[in-house]
């Protein structure tokens, strides 16, 4: 197991020790794990041409760091509980035996599909228990996963398939979600015919309904499951070959392959999951993500994983088929630590909170929040009423190309504050930079955040394409990584996140983050959520866009009376300089699958910009055309 820090004192003393000597601090906590060969050098890298590479030489298999190394002790432990949408269909768990049989099994199947070390594997599956299998599989025989999310459109699917090269695509007949039946199959056919590097078509039986059938290219994975044992000795990978590849959104329309390599993920991404949640042997860890985003893959997947943990996964919403359903898994699975988004609880509050207030939660210890910096109001009501006054919160700030978590409190360890990601963990070294590439010292600063040391489990390149990689994290801060967030580093030493740098507004030459903003207007009681951007403005040079949804008050129904009421509020909260130049009310802000508002859509409907890039990944694609129809009669005015 990795160390585990579990004293304020002691956080301090690693953190110091980190920075003093981080290759020394990184090679100790690399120890914990088994390597077939040990590495040469710790570390090379040059953030002017983005080359990372972490434990040189080192040679391992991810699978047998989760598998072999912990079978003796923990073969009987479950490893996955998992729990379908309808709580009335059983739940299923796998222990750690079970799960390396499936694994190993499957690894063969890919094995008999002519899947070598290096070839890319497409997987689009809901969240059930093959799509970890299918993730380890590859691992275990050194194929690159890329998992896509299954709510993903044909388009978006054949162009992440093509992007990878994959060889191989794993899906299902359908998908459930709530209520609702999504047809995967369908859509992946649809996507098929565009994408010529699929050999085989892996699909497994989750519903039974009948699918078109192509006889060429289209198996069934309890078939292939079949035919095969379960013997397959893991193939030996380099550190920094590639694990994973996972796509995220890009403002250009063409969307970013992260690449994740092995060694260095491994490590960062046990080390930081122990850490932040202070994981302990026996202990239940419910991360309601979806495995089609990093969250998943860190901290469902890998990170409880190769900690010997027991892993909770969900195929459901916190709002079907009540909205107590996440309480109701806590409760019958006896979690001990919860980990969820800031929309998930915003959603949950606009609902009441006697669905969480009818249940005791006994069990939990820690609560987290992850996806974007949540605000006040809703930390406060998720320690209230989820974590009863007594589990502490950890407000995390990470990203997909950091590969795990980089700023956040240690539970229990770092005492907290209401919407502060608070310090960062032992070995990440961040610096605030002012627009002109100088370092902000001291405390009460606010300005770019950026990375000035590399830590292990950051990704390596964009896939096929390295000079994106460059211009997008290491072009504008030369000899930095550069987040793209905003930073305030408070009178406490403590980082709070203001959003994207592109989400900080400069109002006749104050700078204001666009969450403050937004957390003073969903301080409002009849206000769900606002998303707040800048605009162009003849005077002020940029002014402020508020776009609002009402807890129980249709838009049309929302008037001045309710703006003068925001206006004050925001006034008051923070300055009459930070009230918003404009309001408009609408029933929904266009949103991810991951449960991110795309602010970026927002801004380019407020500058007059129709070019929205890719919005495969809304969920809610026909709220454009509306709102950009309120914000023309506005911006007319």
């Amino acid at each position: 197991m990795v160390p585990k820090i579990s004293t304020l004192s002691g956080y301090l003393h690693e953190y110091q020790k980190s920075i003093a000597n981080p290759t020394g601090f990184w090679e100790n906590i690399a120890e914990s794990f088994y390597w077939r060969k040990k590495w040469t050098d710790v570390l090379q890298w040059d953030f002017h041409k983005a080359e990372i590479k972490w434990y040189l030489g080192g040679k391992l298999n991810i699978t047998e760091n989760i598998f072999e190394r912990h079978l003796f002790l923990r073969g009987e432990q479950p490893a996955i509980i998992w729990e379908p949408s309808n709580p009335e269909e059983a739940s299923r768990t796998f222990t750690y035996e079970e799960l390396f049989s499936h694994v190993k099994r499957f690894a063969n199947v890919l094995r008999s599909h002519a899947v070598k070390k290096g070839d890319r594997v497409a997987i689009y599956l809901p969240m059930i228990p093959e799509l970890t299998i299918a993730m380890l599989a590859c691992a275990r025989i050194g194929a690159i996963h890329s998992v896509v999310f299954a709510g993903f459109s044909a388009n978006a699917l054949s162009e992440r398939i093509n992007d990878a090269g994959a060889k191989i695509l794993i899906t299902a007949d359908e998908g459930i979600r709530g209520d609702k039946i999504i047809n995967l199959k369908e859509t992946a056919d649809e996507a098929l015919e565009s994408c010529p590097t699929i050999k085989s078509n892996i699909i497994v039986k989750r519903t039974g309904s009948p699918i078109d059938w192509n006889n060429r290219i289209d198996y069934w994975y309890h078939e292939e499951m079949e035919k095969v044992n379960d013997e397959a000795i893991a193939q030996e990978m380099d550190s920094e070959d590639p694990l994973f590849i996972l796509y995220t959104s890009g403002s250009t329309g063409k969307p970013k392959g992260v690449m994740h390599t092995t060694g260095g993920y491994m490590v960062y991404s046990a080390y930081t999951f122990r850490n932040v949640f202070q994981y302990s042997s026996g202990d239940i860890f419910f991360c309601a993500a979806d495995i089609g985003w990093i969250t998943g893959h860190s901290y469902i997947v890998y990170g409880p994983l190769l900690e010997g943990a027991t892993t909770v996964m969900f195929e459901g919403t916190p709002t079907y088929p009540t909205p107590s359903r996440y309480w109701e898994i806590i409760e019958k699975h006896q979690v001990n630590e919860f980990y969820t988004s800031p929309t998930a609880i915003r959603s949950l509050i606009a609902l009441g909170q006697k669905w969480a207030d009818n249940f005791e939660l006994k069990s939990l210890r820690v609560i987290g929040s992850v996806g974007e910096p949540i605000n006040e109001e809703a930390w406060h009501w998720y320690h209230d009423h989820v974590g009863k006054n007594r589990c502490p919160i950890v407000d995390t700030w990470w990203q997909t190309e950091t590969g795990g978590i980089m700023i956040s409190p240690i539970a229990g360890v770092i005492p907290t504050k209401p919407s502060f990601a608070t310090l960062p963990l032992p070995g990440i070294q961040p610096i605030i930079l002012n627009n002109e590439n100088e370092k902000l010292c001291g405390k009460s600063v606010e300005g770019n955040l950026c990375i000035k040391f590399p830590w292990p489990g950051m990704a390596r390149t964009l896939w096929n394409d390295h000079e994106r990689f460059i211009q997008a994290y290491f072009s504008q801060f030369p000899g930095h990584y550069y987040t793209g967030d905003g930073v305030r580093r408070d009178e406490d030493g403590y980082y709070r996140i203001l959003g994207r740098m592109d989400d900080v507004i400069n109002v006749a030459g104050h700078r204001l983050g666009t969450a403050e903003i937004e957390n003073a207007l969903n301080e409002h009681p009849l206000v769900s959520e606002s998303a707040v951007v800048g605009y162009p403005h003849k005077i002020k040079g940029q002014g402020i866009f508020a776009f609002v949804v009402c807890n129980d008050l249709p838009a049309k129904d929302a008037g001045e009376e309710l703006k003068n009421s925001l206006l004050k509020g925001v006034a008051k909260r923070i300055s009459p300089i930070a009230k918003p130049d404009v309001i408009i009310f609408t029933r929904s802000l266009p949103r991810t699958r991951s449960g991110k508002i795309m602010r970026r859509i927002l801004r380019k409907m407020v500058e007059g910009n129709t070019d929205f890039g890719d919005v495969s990944t809304l969920t809610n694609p026909d709220i454009i055309q509306e709102i950009q129809t309120k914000v023309l009669e506005n911006l007319e005015k």
